[in-house]
């Protein structure tokens, strides 16, 4: 190679790496800070009332994507929804972390093919492994790391929960107000089965990263089941009613969010276990594509599940804590307190309150005159006596 040869060589490689770390630097914060919007409202109002009483509840929230973005969990962000200072904030004890490793192009509540993939480029942009860039599954087992790394790099303010005996050391330091050490509980699930890529042996590889929630669809069919979102609408698949089956077998919690209507009523057929659907809102109390009907809902109450509900405006018709409680308390008259969580869908794309806003949830509530007892179990209560009972013991 000649010297001139070399140089332009030397400049190409150059150009490629200075451009990669442009991309790093400024184009992925871009693409989460116009995707995952807060709403501009702050500071909200909070009575005493529900701000004491907020301080004693003991929070959960079934859904957030962040493990998607390359943000630092342990650091306060200027912008999207969830980091470890702002569960502080809201007071979440627990939190469901949710990885999203599959999105089509154009995505869309109402017709969605697997054919096209948002995942791959924000891979590769955000600096992903290698191995990600062409598995589904290696998408999920890397966010499971990542998790992983922040829960050893908190020092105790992040700690795992992957069985009731996590659960119960975890809850038993409690006091109203504070969490031992201040520490948060975290969890692990999956948006859709997709990668299990058809393998039933990825379920055990998707328990031993720490999942303990596995979803059946994301926004199109796969080879589990059709998709509320797909072109099919289709049931189980022969290999999703083994998937149902096995994820019994492993204690890992169904989401049946995003799952079609046949694909829900199958599994809860099937199914030897309560379900949740991790972040929706009700039909009846808003009449959207992304929510499926108020019968359904209440089949998966009586079956002893929970309904998480969501923080944006395809859930609720709106995206604000007014909204929200709304639903919460239409949700109370449909399937009962016993039965209703909080899902908030955060940094999954949405336009949303933000984690340090979950008190304004609660005065919303209270105003309404929902019953204190009610609005701990909505809060939280419900989903801690849920884990407790359908976690793996050990």
């Amino acid at each position: 190679m000649s010297r001139r040869s070399r140089k332009i060589f030397g400049f190409g490689i150059f150009s490629v790496v200075l451009a990669y770390a442009l991309m790093r630097l400024f184009v992925a914060p871009m693409v989460d800070k116009s995707l995952n919007l807060q709403v501009p409202h702050r500071p909200y109002v909070i009575s005493d009332a529900a701000a004491e009483l907020h301080s004693g509840l003991r929070v959960m929230d079934w859904h957030t994507d962040t493990m998607l973005w390359d943000r630092d969990l342990l650091e306060r962000s200027s912008y999207g929804h969830l980091d470890l200072p702002r569960m502080a904030d809201g007071n979440i004890a627990v939190q469901m972390f949710t990885t999203v490793t599959k999105t089509p192009r154009g995505q869309n509540y109402d017709s969605n093919t697997g054919d096209s993939d948002n995942i791959t480029s924000l891979a590769v942009v955000q600096g992903w492994p290698v191995r990600t860039w062409s598995s589904l599954l290696e998408r999920a087992l890397y966010q499971a790391e990542r998790l992983d790394g922040f829960v050893t790099a908190s020092e105790g303010k992040l700690v795992w929960i992957k069985s009731k005996g996590d659960l119960a050391a975890f809850t038993e330091g409690y006091t109203p107000s504070v969490w031992t050490g201040g520490a948060r509980g975290v969890l692990l699930g999956s948006e859709g089965a997709h990668p299990l890529e058809g393998d039933l042996a990825n379920i055990d590889r998707m328990f031993d990263a720490g999942y303990r929630m596995i979803g059946l669809t994301h926004f199109f069919d796969n080879d589990v089941a059709g998709s509320l979102h797909g072109t099919s609408k289709a049931g189980l698949s022969d290999f999703g009613r083994q998937v149902v089956a096995q994820l019994d077998a492993r204690e890992i919690i169904i989401d049946l969010a995003h799952a079609s209507e046949q694909a829900a009523w199958e599994t809860l057929s099937i199914t030897k276990r309560p379900v949740v659907v991790s972040h929706t809102g009700f039909k009846g109390a808003c009449n959207s594509a992304r929510n499926v009907s108020d019968d359904l809902m209440k089949a998966i109450a009586d079956k002893g599940g929970l309904i998480a509900v969501g923080f944006w405006q395809g859930a609720v018709c709106g995206d604000t804590p007014d909204a929200i409680a709304d639903a919460i308390e239409y949700g109370i008259g449909l399937v009962g307190a016993d039965h209703v969580a909080l899902g908030s869908d955060w940094d999954g794309t949405t336009h949303s309150i933000t984690a340090e806003d979950l008190p304004a949830i609660t005065d919303m509530l209270l105003q309404r005159g929902v019953p204190e007892e009610a609005i701990r179990k909505v809060m939280g209560e419900n989903s801690l006596r849920f884990l407790g009972k359908w976690l793996p013991a050990t």
